[in-house]
């Protein structure tokens, strides 16, 4: 380019802007929205604990698009985002944390700048999506429950044992169903959902 003049470049002839991620071939209702900034779509964060059968389906379902709109959108490995992060509660919380914040700085009412903390703090969240997968176990071809150190007293658990991963998108609806099935249960119990 020969000129400083941003009006003469040639933008025509420049690719469009997620021809490399593949994200244009995509369906129009497969990226994540961002919420409307009315009343009954404030972003809030996901409490996981606290969340009817219908709402966890709701959020998983949310969670799950973004979580792989994110891994395309900028090529993360399985050492930081792998196939079965949903049966992980550490991976859970970071990227439904990661998510809700990205939420919050592309609303169209956020601070122009926003969208340049969201990505200082999507830095520092991969170094801690990385040491929680390195912790855990998990990879991109198996997986096992995440280890937990036995206090004194408490009862020994099983050794946590490495399954094949065949089915990605089969696991996580099993589980979402599970999930919800579960909530279930303890609501009908008087517990917390």
């Amino acid at each position: 380019m020969s000129t400083t003049n941003p009006d003469e470049w040639p933008f025509e002839q420049m690719p469009p802007l997620f021809d490399a991620t593949g994200l244009s071939a995509l369906p129009d209702d497969f990226l994540p929205a961002v919420a409307d900034s009315g009343d009954d779509d404030d972003i809030v964060p996901v409490n996981w604990n606290r969340l009817t059968p219908d709402e966890a389906r709701q959020a998983w379902a949310d969670l799950n698009a973004w979580v792989i709109w994110l891994r395309n959108a900028f090529g993360l490995p399985p050492t930081i985002v792998p196939p079965l992060w949903h049966r992980h509660d550490e991976l859970v919380w970071e990227l439904s944390a990661l998510h809700t914040h990205w939420l919050a700085c592309y609303d169209p009412d956020a601070s122009p700048s926003a969208p340049i903390a969201w990505m200082r703090d999507f830095a520092d969240a991969r170094h801690r999506l990385r040491d929680w997968v390195a912790a855990c176990g998990t990879r991109l071809d198996r997986d096992r429950p995440t280890r937990t150190t036995i206090w004194p007293g408490e009862p020994p658990q099983p050794v946590p044992v490495d399954q094949q991963i065949t089915d990605r998108d089969a696991d996580f609806a099993a589980f979402v169903d599970d999930d919800a099935a579960s909530r279930r249960h303890e609501t009908h119990r008087g517990g917390a959902a």
